[in-house]
Order: C-alpha cells, then structure tokens, then sequence
C-alpha cells in the first residue's frame, strides 16, 4: 500500500479525533479549524477505511478506489451533511464551503493512492 496515503490517513484520523475531543471538551480552537478541518479529514478517513477493506475482503493488495467511487462519496456527504441532517438536526449547518472540502479532501485522496511507490518505480525501471 502506498506508504504516503497510509501516513495522510492515519494522521488524519488522529488530528480529526484531537479536533473533535477539543470541542467536546469546549476547548477554544481558531474559527477555520473548528468548522472546517473535519470537514476536509473525514473523506479520506472513510475512503481509506473502505480501501482497506476492499484489499482484505478481495484479497487484492493492488485494489484501488475508482474516482467515480470518490466523486460519489463526496456527493453523499454533501447531500446528506450539508442538505438534508441541517433540515431536521440542529447541530448540523449547511455550507457550501463543507462541499468543497469534500471534494478537495477527495482528490487528495485520489492523487495520493494513485501516486505510485518509491519501491515500485525501481522495480519498473529493471
């Protein structure tokens, strides 16, 4: 697996649990990271958690997430997150900068996977 994804994943997955225990607990964090750095984390923490998955439960270790797969992640969390929970749920706002972030965070992820292995390149190379 592509070490460069797996490091951006986990580190991901431990700064979005450190954000979301800070606000639980009330801390004070700049505006731009208490309403928009989960939003930016959580696609490819979910992504990266469905990659892992999928390698397992294909037993494929060169399986990847087809970019229409990502575009329709991003489209649920946005529909879902930004369009439907701020109608019934209180603690859910709309905005449209959460969307962009979706999709942003989602081409990372893209980028990221695709890149290929530094190990892999010198075996293409022989």
């Amino acid at each position: 697996m592509n070490k460069k994804l797996t490091i951006y994943c986990i580190s991901s997955l431990i700064l979005g649990t450190l954000i979301y225990s800070f606000q639980y607990f009330d801390v004070q964090l700049p505006k731009i990271i208490h309403n928009y750095l989960n939003d930016f984390l959580i696609i490819p923490i979910v992504l990266y958690t469905c990659l892992l998955f999928l390698k397992w439960s294909r037993n494929d270790k060169n399986f990847i997430i087809s970019l229409p797969i990502i575009v329709y992640v991003c489209c649920m969390y946005s529909i879902l997150f930004e369009f439907i929970f701020p109608k019934y749920l209180a603690r859910y706002t709309a905005d449209f900068v959460d969307v962009l972030l979706y999709f942003v965070s989602g081409i990372v992820f893209y980028i990221l996977q695709n890149k290929p292995h530094q190990h892999d390149k010198k075996n293409q190379k022989s």
